[in-house]
């Protein structure tokens, strides 16, 4: 725990030699949203808040942020849309994105997109605050359990519906899988 507090010191000294702390957060979990705004705001970003991908996009076209935090699933469309226009506005920008249904596939989109982390839901300030000012030559940690039998199925099928940009008829097809199969299994969380 020690370790992690002087980690978090780290971040936010880093974060004071920042002239631009500007900070955009998309998220639709509303309750999720102020309680990370908020934590934001106290670790010294200057914080701008949306709830839907058009209006995170109609956020970056007036001023794109230095950084962004965007949830992958959101009511009117992807998160990446948003990562994506950030990337191309202000190609130096830092964005993560956070998802409740975390893969392989959406994380290595994610990052191609411009994306610098991936972080699972529920995410802690602390874990945010650190992947924003995370370095290159800092290693991620090895997981300490290996994915389950029903973990690699999901993380492959999600693989090929990426691979499909997204069209669940032909990813059906490809999988040789029922439509209606494939999209109860999209519906569901990754399994652990």
């Amino acid at each position: 725990m020690r370790w992690r507090e002087d980690k978090t010191l780290n971040a936010i000294a880093e974060l004071n030699e920042q002239s631009d702390r500007s900070l955009l957060i998309v998220e639709d979990d509303k309750p999720f949203l102020e309680r990370l705004s908020r934590a934001m705001e106290t670790r010294g970003f200057s914080v701008t808040s949306c709830d839907t991908v058009s209006d995170g996009l109609a956020q970056i076209g007036k001023s794109a942020p230095a950084f962004a935090v965007v949830d992958l699933r959101l009511g009117d469309g992807n998160g990446l849309d948003v990562v994506s226009a950030l990337k191309k506005k202000r190609p130096d920008a830092r964005a993560i994105v956070l998802t409740g249904y975390g893969n392989i596939a959406t994380a290595v989109t994610a990052v191609k997109m411009g994306a610098i982390d991936y972080l699972s839901k529920p995410a802690d300030a602390d874990d945010v605050v650190a992947a924003l000012l995370s370095t290159s030559a800092e290693k991620s940690e090895l997981p300490t359990n290996p994915m389950s039998a029903d973990r690699v199925r999901w993380e492959h099928i999600q693989r090929i519906y990426e691979m499909c940009n997204r069209n669940v008829s032909e990813t059906a097809r490809r999988l040789n899988m029922h439509r209606r199969t494939l999209q109860r299994i999209l519906a569901k969380r990754a399994p652990r």
